[in-house]
């Protein structure tokens, strides 16, 4: 195991991971240029779901490599990396399910994803989350589900828009466990929160 920590905390690794999440960041929010097109002004924050979740982990990396923890972007980071990791990994496999086929696309964004999540958790033990910061991060996240699924704010998957009901309260419920997981892994073991390798 520390072995993988300090694979974890070397400098370039840090670095490459920064440059390939600036990377995935970038395409996210070209791959929503359409629809933030078409969203109101007011919504636009709370649309691209993916990317900024990444975007928040471009944080917390530039913070390692600067040697400082910056506690509310690892919160939400953690929470919303687990959180529309699976949601897209979930999406593309019922689009599958529903239409018979996926696109290379489909995959690409399952592996990315994947991806997603499981580096915001084995980053956990690095983080220095308080409990204001893991509040935060769970009323963000709650409250994009309301953007999302009250105000019709969400990710357009076309042949699921007629599961939308479902998708929203699978959504939700994948919200509290992604809060879950922010508290379990980001803050309930601080006491063996690691340091970066300086």
């Amino acid at each position: 195991m520390n072995v993988i920590y300090s694979l974890l905390a070397n400098r370039q690794m840090l670095a490459l991971l920064l440059l390939i999440n600036i990377f995935g960041t970038a395409y996210g929010y070209y791959w929503y240029g359409s629809q933030l097109e078409n969203t109101p002004a007011i919504f636009l924050a709370f649309v691209p779901d993916s990317p900024t979740a990444s975007l928040f982990f471009v944080f917390v990396l530039l913070g390692f490599l600067l040697r400082r923890n910056f506690g509310l972007m690892e919160a939400l980071a953690i929470i919303t990396l687990f959180k529309y990791g699976i949601w897209a990994v979930a999406m593309n496999l019922m689009t599958f399910v529903t239409t018979g086929s996926l696109p290379w696309e489909g995959y690409m964004l399952m592996a990315s994803h994947l991806g997603m999540a499981i580096q915001g958790v084995l980053y956990a033990p690095f983080y220095r989350i308080k409990p204001w910061h893991l509040i935060v991060a769970a009323i963000w996240t709650i409250h994009n589900d309301i953007i999302d699924y009250v105000f019709e704010m969400m990710p357009i998957y076309r042949d699921l828009l007629v599961y939308m009901n479902s998708i929203g309260y699978f959504t939700f419920w994948l919200s509290i466990l992604s809060i879950f997981v922010g508290w379990y892994f980001g803050y309930r073991k601080k006491r063996t929160t690691l340091s970066i390798i300086h």
